[in-house]
């Protein structure tokens, strides 16, 4: 049974509900970081993915990595410079971790990855499964760069899985606070045509599906990691608005506005990704939030 693991990413929001949920479970966790943790319960080695310095301790003991780290995709526009840091902090990184296990030796097994929706980009109303093809613009191909340097670890004999990840709801971080202050202010409304789709998913349910990948050997390849009922855009921010008890009434933010002011980032909250979790369901995965409306009250409290 798998007991040890290394995350990368351990420090981020989702990194760190994962490690407290594998924690509970009894779980020795250690995190691949740029700084010092503060958590006494886990080991951190630190890491310089840029210079490329690793802490070769870091692998010894463990079965399964667990590989979360990533720049924020959302996080600043997309310049040359971003756009190359958006895909060194999941290639380079990953590749640093199995040119370390090539020289060491080690007992990891499995390596379950982090990717993301935006593998598939604008696909306007198709719904979305793990066989459809990428398209070519920069996220879609950030995407496919990212999970072929995962699958360099079947070459070493290891199980790989990936997670092409939704939206991840959580008031804490991510997009769901970035969505909400307008709205808390009175001035959120939908975004473009608000009829783009929006894969979103629990963090819980989230967690919950690395959980299943940790303990279920017989999971490898690539799922789709989305509630199985996505909304739109305006759906979503109607639900957020009723949620905290705020009127929307300003008129929908124009799709050339965002694109002045993102550039080519505009293209993730104006363009409409559909996407299918039945496959991750048939594995025997349980959502605890089906439901848009469910997941936000569980989150908010109400």
């Amino acid at each position: 049974m798998t007991r040890s693991i290394l995350l990368t990413g351990g420090s981020g929001l989702l990194g760190g509900h994962l490690t407290k949920a594998l924690l509970a479970k009894g779980y020795t966790i250690s995190h691949l970081s740029r700084r010092a943790g503060n958590n006494d319960k886990v080991k951190t080695f630190i890491w310089d993915i840029n210079n490329g310095i690793i802490d070769e301790h870091c692998i010894e003991g463990v079965d399964t990595i667990v590989h979360l780290a990533g720049s924020g995709i959302a996080e600043k526009r997309w310049t040359d410079a971003r756009k190359n840091d958006l895909i060194d902090s999941r290639v380079k990184s990953i590749g640093m971790v199995y040119d370390l296990l090539k020289r060491k030796q080690h007992q990891v097994t499995s390596v379950i990855s982090a990717s993301g929706v935006g593998y598939y980009s604008d696909r306007g109303d198709e719904l979305m499964y793990e066989t459809n093809a990428p398209t070519d613009d920069f996220i879609s191909q950030c995407c496919v760069l990212w999970e072929a340097a995962v699958d360099e670890g079947e070459k070493l004999g290891m199980r790989v899985l990936k997670f092409r990840t939704g939206v991840v709801l959580d008031k804490d971080g991510g997009a769901l606070p970035t969505l909400t202050q307008p709205i808390k202010l009175f001035v959120g409304s939908p975004i473009g045509s608000g009829k783009q789709w929006v894969p979103w998913i629990h963090w819980q349910d989230v967690v919950d599906m690395y959980l299943l990948a940790i303990g279920n050997k017989d999971l490898d390849g690539v799922y789709n990691m989305v509630a199985p009922n996505p909304v739109t855009n305006k759906q979503l921010t109607q639900a957020v608005a009723k949620q905290l008890h705020k009127p929307l009434w300003a008129p929908n933010v124009p799709g050339f506005v965002l694109k002045l002011l993102l550039g080519e980032m505009s293209s993730i909250v104006l363009g409409s990704t559909k996407v299918s979790a039945q496959k991750i369901e048939n594995a025997g995965f349980k959502f605890k939030f089906t439901n848009l409306e469910a997941a936000l009250s569980a989150i908010y409290g109400s």
